[in-house]
């Protein structure tokens, strides 16, 4: 079992605990879910797409939930649509899945799509003004003059 301590990396940064905290759950053994399969793509600077595969399911039994940073999507075949056949052999799946996507701060779902047994869902990060970087001016201080002292001659 392999533990990566990361404590000593909290003194030196500010407000990454909770990565830290995810890295250090996926390296937890858990069950691995491996059903849809699905792909993760950055289709621009600040847009994603998550590609599931989900053949043999149709809108009407996929669902798709964004709440507190985590996306849901999940699948529920109706076993009511029987095709009338006796199976010899069934390779396809019908079962029913969760899958469950952390998303980033200021990440949220513009769109989704089914085609060709694809489940396409659309993400743009959407970083408000204030959260932006921004140039800070370096102010110099004024560079002090020093000041010559006068006296006044007396004549006697």
């Amino acid at each position: 079992m392999r533990h990566v301590d990361f404590s000593p990396l909290y003194r030196s940064t500010v407000g990454f605990d909770r990565l830290f905290t995810m890295l250090d759950s996926l390296a937890q053994p858990e069950q691995a879910q491996t059903y849809p399969p699905y792909n993760i793509e950055r289709t621009g600077e600040n847009t994603y797409r998550i590609t599931m595969a989900v053949a043999g399911f149709d809108e009407t039994e996929l669902s798709i939930e964004a709440h507190a940073h985590v996306l849901s999507v999940k699948g529920e075949k109706n076993e009511d649509t029987a095709e009338g056949g006796e199976f010899l052999y069934r390779g396809i799946a019908k079962r029913a899945f969760e899958r469950r996507f952390q998303l980033a701060d200021h990440v949220e779902v513009t769109a989704a799509s089914l085609k060709n047994g694809l489940l396409h869902i659309d993400l743009l990060r959407n970083i408000p003004e204030a959260m932006k970087p921004r140039k800070i001016a370096i102010a110099a201080e004024p560079v002090e003059v020093p000041k010559a002292i006068e006296a006044q001659v007396v004549n006697s």
